[in-house]
């Protein structure tokens, strides 16, 4: 076998990851998107005045308005097709696309028999995911 064909062929589990990482992340923001849209777009149907009367508007995005602030706030807004519950499932799934590649990453580095590199990229992510708890928790 030629070097050549030798770092072709060592080069393809490589390529495959990274090409799985890009679609995961390009897919996730597509995705996020498209439902965040959906979000605003079924809010107004919802609510047609506020495309007309910037009072109304303006009362959607001061404090005390409702907005799921828990797991259980938004899966019950989900339930009922609130427009705003829609809207926060897709920052969540926004958040949850690059945490998503850290985790590929880690069966990546696995697959190279790259032990530093797990061991790093496990830590982040441990340090994510205790972020998010750690924000819950003082949220």
């Amino acid at each position: 076998m030629t070097q050549a064909s030798e770092d072709h062929s060592a080069a393809d589990p490589v390529r495959t990851i990274e090409l799985v990482i890009s679609t995961l992340l390009r897919a996730g923001v597509v995705t996020s998107l498209s439902v965040v849209v959906a979000g605003l777009v079924l809010s107004f149907i919802h609510h047609p005045q506020y495309i007309h009367s910037t009072t109304l508007l303006h009362q959607v995005t001061t404090p005390g308005r409702w907005f799921p602030h828990s797991l259980r706030d938004l899966a019950g807004g989900l339930a009922e097709f609130r427009g705003e519950a829609i809207i926060m499932a897709g920052l969540l799934l926004l958040i949850a696309t690059p945490v998503l590649r850290v985790a590929v990453s880690i069966v990546a580095f696995y697959l190279e028999r790259d032990w530093a590199f797990v061991a790093i990229t496990a830590f982040v992510l441990a340090m994510l995911i205790l972020s998010f708890l750690l924000g819950k928790v003082e949220g």
